[in-house]
């Protein structure tokens, strides 16, 4: 048995396969893997890994196998997907995920190749367990793969608190202990027992309010964006491989942007965060359908045309568009009065977070600080926005400001 000192869980004991996973290079590669990407630029303390969150989902996943009473080698799969859920992810996490998704056909949780034939699979293999039977579980399937990926899994549970105490924002502190001991089972459907509907409301509403204040932070939207951009352009190069790129830790591509030349600019700007800023930032009712559906080859498209219109060269414009405002927790199930309900079906909360998320909902435009006001206009005009709303950024509540007075690229 190892015991770990964790920050948020105290000590964490693990032993069995989990402890025999721990060094293995695909698990310690984690170790260089920012949990939260690129919003260690806007909170200076988020630079906590996917390496200790492993360790925290494993941490939580045993102690709701020995509440559910799941032992043996069952219980050994499950711990053994709860280290390895995030062996998958491509460097700085979830931030080019989409862009290496549309070259190599795979996100984070597709992990079969990539655990049956390295050292992880060897590992299993000498705790007799099927590599398969572990990946299945990392993609939420069958009964106990919804412990790892699902509404109540305690993925969620580990990162909205640990992400809450790297970042100093207190809304994603969550009773997880209670979350924990309230799972249960209804036939093959993991819920919620009875008396836990503010239980689940209160998952929910971390998740919703870390949300914009974290994780679409307008300042590490903007940084996203442009390493996304980057990392585009570096895929372009005719040595770059989308499956090396996929299997670099963070520092291994910031090095390749570093040296590349068609990329180095941005690595620059990276390094002394000298971000772009918000040229347009739009409200979700102010953006044309035919905008939310466009795809990614339309986006470059309104991209380089507005960059000609303003002079500028094609990577000094950014489109960003997020996808449509979804609240998949509120699927989560609850036991109430003996029935299995939605959360959704019986929260009143459900409604007015929904209505909330879709007001914090926007578009935005990004360039170089001396280029906002010519950009913003001329991608409000190609984009069909309404130009004056979509030239205008709330800095806080009940205050306005136009853009080129508001500095995007300061926490």
């Amino acid at each position: 048995m190892t015991t770990i000192k964790d920050s948020v869980h105290d000590h964490i004991e693990v032993e069995g396969v989990a402890a025999d996973l721990l060094d293995t290079p695909q698990v310690q590669r984690l170790r260089r893997i920012a949990q939260l990407g690129t919003v260690k630029l806007v909170y200076p303390s988020a630079n906590h890994t996917r390496f200790e969150h492993s360790l925290g989902v494993y941490h939580l996943a045993s102690r709701a196998l020995e509440h559910l009473s799941v032992e043996g080698i069952q219980a050994e799969r499950i711990r053994a997907a709860a280290i390895l859920h995030d062996v998958g992810h491509a460097p700085f996490s979830h931030n080019v995920e989409e862009l290496l998704h549309r070259h190599t056909g795979l996100y984070h949780d597709d992990v079969d190749r990539l655990i049956a034939r390295t050292e992880v699979g060897d590992v299993l293999a000498d705790h007799d367990i099927d590599p398969a039977r572990v990946a299945d579980l990392i993609a939420g399937e069958g009964k106990y793969g919804q412990l790892v990926s699902g509404e109540l899994d305690v993925d969620r549970m580990d990162y909205l608190v640990r992400d809450a105490h790297h970042t100093g924002v207190p809304y994603g502190t969550i009773d997880h202990e209670r979350l924990v001991r309230e799972l249960t089972f209804v036939g093959d459907e993991l819920v919620l027992d009875e008396g836990n509907v503010q239980t689940a409301e209160s998952l929910l509403l971390a998740r919703a309010l870390m949300n914009p204040t974290v994780y679409t932070h307008p300042v590490a939207r903007i940084s996203k964006a442009m390493l996304r951009h980057a990392t585009e352009r570096l895929l372009d190069q005719p040595d770059i491989d989308a499956g090396e790129v996929r299997r670099m830790d963070d520092y291994d591509l910031v090095t390749a942007l570093r040296v590349t030349d068609d990329t180095a600019a941005f690595a620059r700007r990276y390094d002394s965060r000298d971000l772009y800023k918000r040229a347009v930032w739009a409200e979700y009712g102010d953006v044309p359908e035919s905008v939310l559906a466009a795809d990614h080859e339309e986006l470059r498209a309104v991209e380089a045309d507005v960059a000609e219109r303003c002079e500028l060269s094609a990577e000094e414009v950014i489109v960003d568009v997020p996808a449509e405002p979804t609240m998949t927790e509120s699927t989560t199930e609850v036991l109430v009065n003996g029935d299995v309900r939605r959360l959704g079906e019986q929260s009143p909360l459900v409604t007015a977070l929904r209505t909330a998320q879709r007001e914090q909902w926007r578009l935005g435009v990004y360039t170089t600080a001396d280029a906002t006001d010519r950009v913003g206009k001329a991608a409000a005009e190609r984009l069909g926005l309404d130009i004056e709303g979509a030239l205008v950024a709330d800095v806080t509540p009940g205050v306005t400001a136009t853009l080129d007075e508001f500095d995007g690229g300061k926490p």
